[in-house]
């Protein structure tokens, strides 16, 4: 399972690293530490965090850009089928859900935790693996 830094999970949410790290101090997300002794979030716990952040902050007066369209965020779900997947992704307060084919999700190892890019043109969205 991947891990994040609290930096990484910041930008994923689009807060400040220093919010991100009030919010683990105060037992919002749940942290461990690596052999080096950084604070680290399991990908499921974030990715869970996320949801649940987006469903609080829908008020918020907060601008937020993408820069070609581009949505870095963290895969929240996977459904798969026989030929087809639906895969989700939550990047700061925008929820993205993508269709494409099952091979692709497994091609780019796509999984609940992992970092992703929804890419959107048009009524199309394109999942990059970063």
């Amino acid at each position: 399972m991947q891990s994040y830094t609290i930096g990484q999970a910041a930008r994923l949410l689009g807060v400040s690293p220093d919010t991100a790290r009030r919010w683990a101090d105060a037992g919002r997300v749940a942290t461990h530490r690596d052999e080096s002794g950084r604070r680290l979030i399991d990908g499921r716990d974030l990715a869970a965090f996320s949801v649940e952040l987006a469903k609080t902050s829908g008020e918020e007066d907060t601008s937020y850009t993408s820069v070609r369209n581009a949505f870095p965020g963290i895969v929240t779900a996977v459904k798969l089928g026989d030929v087809a997947a639906q895969v989700e992704i939550q990047a700061g307060p925008h929820r993205l859900v993508s269709l494409l084919t099952r091979e692709a999700v497994e091609e780019l190892g796509l999984e609940v935790g992992v970092e992703a890019t929804a890419r959107v043109k048009s009524t199309n969205v394109h999942i990059d693996r970063t």
